[in-house]
């Protein structure tokens, strides 16, 4: 009884689950009921004692199949048969008072088996148990019968050994329990021959039925019973008179009566002369009564049953039973029919499997299902045409490519074309229908006929085959091979009509448009759907997509999925294990295997959602690998691989299906799946790997297999170096670099299914055993693990379309594209660029902070002392560095920690990232340094030309006071005064030297020097005067090139390339010499490195040699010294003494003629100490900061996207080009492409500041910051340190003054030498001083903010900005720099230092200056069409030689060319060639290109859409 129910629990339905404990039954049921109230309906028939000592087993299951509805009815009887038990023949209604004959529940049972007539031929037979013509035997017995029946068939059917409990009996540990529902029942059981005579019981199959109870309480199931069997055997002791009546009544059937006797006393009993008065009134011949002595056994009296069944079977002449006769008697006898319900159903699934007829099934799928036929199958194949590209003959790639595409194109609109079938209308009018039972009545009537049909069809064509077989005839055996392949017609043939009838509409109707809606609720119904014909090898993606967004639709946008698969040989119990585990049955066409794949979405109960964190499991059934239809087929493992690569990457978690006793084919499967695994890794995806051996059985299997699971692991790594071999990924040396893997937990032993020999072989148990605790340690791991965020149904969808484009083509890890990848990639890019711009930002302001607090070191502490406080200075920035990469680091660690930004996918970039927070720390810490040398150089220099300005100030003040003495003693008027100024201080400036000029030119040469260390040059520089270098246009000759390379060097593209480096230097220049600095060493390092670096990244192309080096560097070098040189006058000018001096003589003027007119001059001292001392710090402050400020403007404005990431910004640019349509723009782009993204930026930085006056409100916020700070820096210096306003004196005005730049010593430089000048022989008091500097200081703000609001030149306030905007904005969005070998598209890929160069969208080759060596025409290939083709390119990287281009990592190994994702993903640039085709001829110096007619006819919204799709924009 234990084994009984633990088979019954194989069948994996979470709705039905029993268990057994201390001998009775403890229920849990989970039924699909009619009603729920049936159950305890059925069960309170029991009272408190009874339930106190268990259920009736036979009561139980009779309660299960009246409370379960008809389907799961026919479930539970498929599972029973299937672990050998009877069945429910005729169901008693609960009072016994009606029955039902339960063909639908019994519908379902097909079975498979040889009976002794075609054991020669190998032959077999496989019907629907209902439909088989099977001879009856009813056992049933009398009230006072002491035998039990079904104790004895059971033995019968075992042989008279230890026997199957096939049907329960009375001695049965339970079965003490009185029934109390059951009687009535009629249960039947079918043996079946295996084909060998020494294990067969009966040559022939043989159905048992066994109504349990007294058969004259249920004279109804007893008549059925006699009238449709083949024999009767009754079981008596005696019988009684009423009883002997009964039997008498069936006088036509008495030949079929078999009286099995219990003889229990002598002959002359009165129980056994009842016995006889029976059989005499029967008429009943000898054999027909058994007797069964006291002296036999029951195992010796199974035997004797045993051989009169035999005879009775040799003998008999009556028709086998039938399903129309049973029916026919039911109905007579006053039975319902289970059946009956579903007529309309039923007759509608005929009329439509009526339609075959008897043409053949391959003909009748041509005929009304015609999309899913030969079209469909040259789709598939001219898809993976597009993809490998082999056969382009004459033709170029392009065109060739165009010519498939038109190709397709014509093929989808002739699909279009197709009329609906009538059996196809038929079949969808069925399915719309609104009540949900009856359809899926259709879908199971549709099932049962077809698989029949098929059936029947297929074994006309086994026949076939093997007769041909015979003969030899090779052409007609693989004709006959193809169309057994052709001849599977089952419910997902009609349900893929469906599909592609959507797929290939073009004109939608509302019929049409409701298929999606149709399919989804079937899909949220349990029933499968179709992901990837394996008929056609392809997958109609706009079908599965518009059926699960509208699931995605249905749920509320909440479809968290668990995606399982499982993998595994052909035949290996794949579907078999999916349907134990998870209760679902899987469309296996019949006499076939599954082909493809097919997904089932079983919907997660309330309860367990949020453990489990998912909203549906899905699982994928597949075809088996190592397939014998496709092993012929010389690309086998390729299309293994393929649907390896493509489940396993749509998996959370993948099933390994092996059979340890197959060395060999495991090896294969392990080699399929490792490589899967590898591909996946390398995209992002890392599901969980279970291994699960098939057949393993045996107490001692575990710890014997650790042994194996050792050997296993070493297999898995032997089998991924091989794969990471293949994928070119070295690196990768053990499986547990692909996949975390557990010996011991993702390891599991499976014993085999079936206990025996089939056909007769039960369930194993240990099967169903282990299963369940495999699905109980998965759904534990699943609730343990929630690293990332579920995938939901919009997602999954991107998974299949990205995983199935990829698998196509030849190289998968270099052809992978995953939208959900990119936008996971592009979310981490903005992330970075918005730490990394608040690591600058806190560096700037510490920068700045900085650089006023080395200008305000005291002149008089001494240049040492300035050197020790930079380099302290210089400490704490790397300290600074350090926290703030620390920073960066921790978060970017805690990006790759959260759930919902999809971080799995973009794993293998992590360690780029944190390459790029390191090299940032490394360009920005050397460039402060840098920067803080320069502030102590013009902190020297201030020095200098403030120590000249000193004394001569002095002087100038001596000559004042001793002028003023003497014309005291006159009276002068004003003009007088100021004649008599003017000649004190002509004489007093008259010897006033300024600071003496650099030799710019020295200093530039001598760092061109440094530059060219170690190289051997000095020759060539020596005697070079740079002021005469650079003059001229730079022409580049045969000279500056390898003369044995020069041939392979186009001269005009060197010398554009020339022109181009020039450009860039000169743009670098431009930007220095605006700035108020003087000139540093540091600028002619930065740009000699940035001429380097330029020559690194096309020296190869170009070939140039070391003169070529040396003359653009001198070159550029005479450029920079005149410039450099221009700069540093610039910068004396400023510092000058003479300057200074002059911008104070009003104040002096005015001081002077005050003081001799005695006239108060306190706010004028107040407006010349606001307008000198604090108007310049103001102005010096808000250029210091503003630039930041102008950089997070344009990150928050409305143009913020352009600059999130390298890749938007890449679409902004292109499209504005698209927008402009000026062809000089679109040159300046492709051949320039810094020098254009620089203007493009400083461009819309103007834009932006220009629109709404945002650089004047940018410029007041910043005056409103300083203005608080200097206002509290007033209100401390007028108080002393007690708090009590300083005294109302002359002396206190200047401690005033001091106080005030103190308080602002770390906002503000405020020039001392300025201070005393304005505070010379200042005469009011402290007081009114006070108050004049706030109302200067008011007007002062007024004033400014009246300036800010004029129109000012953008260029000029941005240019001279300390952070300059554009080049930060630039920094941000420019990346590498580094460009396609092949066609110039710039790099998009994040951070700095990444392994991987990557573009978005390619460009036609000619666009980039390629042309044909012969011909001279623009080459109008793409690089990502030519890398999955078999075109060679040669360069001088090559040396002359050509390269497959889809090898061209051998020469590029830091280049990432997908092919595109889409044939118009490349149609901006496809347009673009062939607008300006003629005009980039020209600009080239080359022919135009022969551009595909398919290009001509791409549009500018084409264009503009091709780039969107290409950008991922929505």
């Amino acid at each position: 009884m234990d084994n009984l129910f633990k088979r019954l629990a194989w069948s994996g339905k979470s709705q039905f689950q029993m268990q057994i404990s201390d001998g009775c039954f403890r229920i849990r049921c989970k039924i699909k009921c009619k009603n729920r109230n049936h159950v305890s309906k059925y069960l309170d028939l029991y009272t408190e004692e009874d339930t106190h000592s268990g259920v009736n087993a036979l009561d139980l299951i009779v309660a299960l199949f009246l409370c379960a509805d008809s389907f799961l009815q026919q479930e539970m009887a498929l599972r029973m048969s299937m672990c050998q038990f009877s069945v429910p023949l005729l169901l008693p209604h609960s009072n016994n008072s009606q029955c039902s004959l339960m063909l639908w529940a019994l519908r379902g049972i097909v079975k498979e088996w040889r009976p002794h007539s075609l054991t020669e031929s190998k032959g077999f037979i496989e019907d629907t148990i209902v439909e088989a013509n099977i001879p009856l035997f009813s056992f049933v017995r009398l009230k006072n019968s002491s035998l039990s029946k079904s104790q004895m068939l059971n033995l019968v059917l075992s042989r008279g050994q230890q026997s199957h409990n096939i049907f329960m009996h009375k001695d049965m540990e339970d079965r003490a329990i009185k029934k109390e529902i059951a009687n009535g029942l009629v249960e039947v059981f079918w043996y079946l021959p295996c084909g060998r005579e020494n294990l067969d019981i009966f040559p022939e199959p043989v159905a048992f039925a066994n109504l349990r109870g007294d058969f004259s309480e249920s004279l109804a199931q007893f008549s059925f019973l006699v009238q449709v069997s083949t024999a009767t055997f009754v079981f008596l002791d005696k019988v009684e008179e009423k009883e002997q009546e009964t039997l008498s009544s069936f006088k036509d059937f008495r030949r079929n009566f078999f009286l099995v006797v219990n003889r229990k006393e002598d002959g002359d009993s009165e129980d056994m002369k009842s016995v006889k008065r029976t059989i005499e009134k029967l008429d009943l011949p000898k054999n027909n009564v058994i007797r069964k002595n006291k002296t036999e056994n029951r195992t010796y009296f199974s035997k004797k049953l045993s051989t009169a069944i035999k005879t009775s079977l040799e003998s008999t002449t009556t028709d086998k039973m039938t399903t129309d006769l049973m029916y026919e008697k039911a109905t007579e006898l006053g039975l319902s029919v289970d059946e009956s319900k579903s007529d309309e159903e039923k007759k509608a699934a005929e009329e439509i499997v009526k339609e075959i007829g008897e043409q053949s099934i391959p003909k009748y799928k041509k005929l009304h299902l015609p999309l899913q036929g030969e079209n469909w199958k040259r789709l598939s194949k001219l898809e993976i045409k597009v993809c490998r590209l082999n056969e382009y003959n004459d033709l170029g790639t392009e065109e060739y490519k165009s010519q498939l595409q038109e190709e397709k194109t014509q093929i989808t609109e002739e699909q279009a074309r197709h009329n609906i079938s009538k059996g196809m209308k038929s079949f969808i009018d069925n399915l719309f229908t609104g009540d949900k039972e009856k359809r899926d009545f259709f879908l199971k009537w549709m099932k049962l006929k077809l698989d029949a049909h098929s059936r029947e069809k297929l074994l006309q064509l086994r026949n076939q085959f093997k007769e041909q077989c015979k003969t030899k005839d090779a052409e007609l055996i693989k004709e006959l091979d193809q169309t057994l392949l052709e001849s599977s017609l089952g419910i997902e043939h009609f349900m893929r009509e469906m599909g592609l009838i959507y797929e290939f509409s073009q004109e939608t109707t509302e019929e049409i448009s409701r298929l999606p809606q149709l399919a989804a609720e079937m899909v949220m119904d349990g029933h499968p759907l179709e992901l990837l014909d394996g008929d056609a090898s392809n997958i109609p993606e706009k079908w599965v997509s518009a059926v699960l967004n509208e699931v995605h639709k249905k749920v509320g946008n909440r479809s968290r999925l668990l995606v399982l698969t499982v993998l595994g040989v052909q035949s290996s119990g794949k579907s078999t294990l999916l349907n134990t585990m998870f209760g679902v049955q899987f469309p296996v066409s019949s006499g076939r295997c599954t082909r493809g794949a097919y997904m089932i979405f079983l919907r997660v109960q309330e309860d367990l959602k949020n453990e489990l964190n998912y909203d549906f499991l899905v699982l994928i059934d597949t075809e088996g690998l190592k397939s014998a239809d496709l092993a012929q087929l010389e690309d086998s493992y390729e299309h293994d691989n393929q649907l390896a690569t493509f489940v396993i990457g749509l998996s959370d978690i993948a099933i390994i299906n092996t059979a340890m006793e197959n060395v060999t084919e495991m090896k294969d499967i392990l080699q399929i799946a490792v490589h899967a695994f590898l591909r996946m890794t390398h995209v992002g995806k890392k599901p969980a790997c279970h291994f699960v051996h098939q057949n393993v059985a045996g107490v001692s299997a575990d710890s014997k297999c650790i042994a194996e699971r050792k050997r296993l692991l070493d297999q898995l790594n032997e089998m991924t170096q091989i794969a990471s071999e293949m994928e070119k990924l070295p690196t990768i040396k053990q499986f547990t670099d692909v996949l975390d893997y557990d010996m011991e937990k993702n390891n599991w032993n499976i014993p085999g299914l079936w206990h025996g020999t089939p056909p007769m072989a039960p369930v194993n148990t240990g099967y169903s055993e282990t299963v369940v605790d495999f699905k109980k340690n998965l759904l534990e791991t699943i609730k343990s693990n929630k690293t990332s965020e579920p995938t939901q149904i919009p997602e999954f969808l991107e998974w299949i379309t990205s995983l199935w484009r990829t698998v196509k083509y030849e190289n998968f890890i270099f052809s992978f594209r995953n939208t959900l990848v990119a936008h996971a990639y592009d979310n981490l890019c903005k992330a970075f660029n918005q730490w990394e711009w608040e690591f600058r930002k806190e560096i700037y302001s510490w920068q700045q902070q900085t650089e006023v607090e080395i200008l305000n070191i005291h002149n008089d502490s001494g240049v040492e002392n300035w050197n020790k406080l930079v380099s302290e200075k210089k400490e704490e920035l790397s300290t600074k560095t350090q926290t703030e990469q620390m920073k960066m680091k921790e978060k970017l660690n805690e990006y790759y920690k959260r759930k919902d930004r999809r971080v799995n996918l973009i794993e293998k970039y992590k360690v780029d990232f944190f390459n790029s927070i390191n090299s940032l720390v490394n360009e920005i810490g050397p460039s402060v340094r840098t920067k803080l040398d320069r502030v102590l150089e013009l902190k020297v220099s201030q020095k200098k030309a403030q120590e000249i300005q000193r004394k001569y100030r002095v002087l100038i003040e001596e000559n004042v006071m001793r002028l003023l003495c003497v014309c005291k003693m006159s009276n002068l008027s004003e003009d007088q005064l100021t004649k008599e100024f003017e000649k004190m201080w002509s004489e007093s400036t008259a010897n006033v030297s300024g600071l003496e000029e650099r030799d710019i030119a020295g200093c530039v040469l001598k760092q061109l020097k440094k530059n060219f260390f170690n190289r051997n040059v000095n020759q060539e520089l020596q005697n070079t005067d740079l002021k005469q270098v650079g003059r001229s246009p730079f022409t580049v000759t045969e000279e500056h090139v390898d003369r044995f390379k020069a041939k392979f060097v186009d001269m005009n593209n060197l010398q554009i390339f020339t022109n181009n480096v020039i450009e860039s230097c000169t743009e670098y220049l431009t930007g220095k010499v605006k700035t108020p600095e003087d000139y540093h060493d540091s600028f002619m390092k930065d740009l000699l490195e940035k001429v380097d670096k330029n020559f690194q990244q096309n020296y190869k192309e170009y070939e140039t040699n070391t003169k070529y080096e040396i003359d653009l560097k001198l070159h550029i070098c005479g450029i920079a010294s005149r410039e450099f040189l221009e700069m540093h006058q610039k910068f004396l000018s400023n510092l000058n003494p003479q300057t200074q001096l002059e911008k104070y003589k009003p104040g002096y003027l005015s001081d002077f003629i005050d003081l001799y007119k005695e006239r108060d001059h306190c706010q004028r001292k107040a407006n010349d100490y606001i307008e000198f001392c604090i108007r310049p710090a103001v102005e010096d402050f808000i250029s210091r900061s503003l630039g930041v400020d102008i950089v997070d403007e344009i990150l928050t404005s409305h143009h913020s996207a352009e600059y999130s990431s390298r890749s938007f910004f890449q679409y902004s640019i292109q499209k504005e080009l698209l927008e402009k349509d000026d062809f000089e723009c679109f040159v300046k782009y492709i051949n320039n492409y810094e020098i254009y993204v620089k203007n493009w930026i400083f461009q819309h930085i103007q834009q932006e500041m220009t629109r709404e006056n945002t650089l004047s409100k940018l410029k007041n916020n910043k005056l409103q910051v300083i203005i608080k700070k200097v206002t509290a820096a007033i209100e401390v210096a007028s108080r002393q340190p007690d708090g009590a306003t300083l005294q109302n004196n002359n002396e206190s005005i200047e401690r005033f003054v001091h106080g005030i730049r103190k308080n602002l010593n770390k906002d503000l430089t405020i020039s001392v030498e300025a201070e005393k000048t304005i505070l010379f022989q200042i005469q009011s008091t402290c007081h009114p001083f006070i108050n004049s500097v706030k109302m200067a200081l008011e007007n002062l703000t007024t004033e400014l903010q009246e300036l800010f609001l004029k129109s000012e030149d953008i260029n000029e306030t941005v240019r001279k900005l300390t952070v300059k905007p554009q080049d930060e904005l630039f920094k941000r969005v420019f990346g590498c720099g580094k460009q396609c070998p092949f066609c110039k598209a710039p790099c998009e890929a994040g951070g700095k230092d990444h392994e991987l160069h990557s573009a978005a969208i390619h460009r036609p080759q000619g666009l980039g200056r390629y042309r044909h060596s012969t011909t001279k025409k623009l080459v109008e290939r793409l690089c990502t069409t030519d890398v999955q083709s078999d075109t060679s390119f040669c360069n001088s990287d090559t040396k002359g030689q050509f390269h497959p281009y889809k090898e061209y990592t051998t020469y590029y190994p830091d280049w990432q060319i997908p092919p595109d994702p889409t044939i118009e993903a490349s149609d901006y640039w496809k347009y673009i060639l062939v607008k300006y085709n003629d005009q980039f001829a020209e600009e080239y110096g080359a022919k135009p290109a022969d551009v595909p007619d398919a290009w001509k006819k791409i549009s500018k919204e084409d264009a503009l859409k091709g780039l969107k799709d290409a950008f991922n924009i929505k």
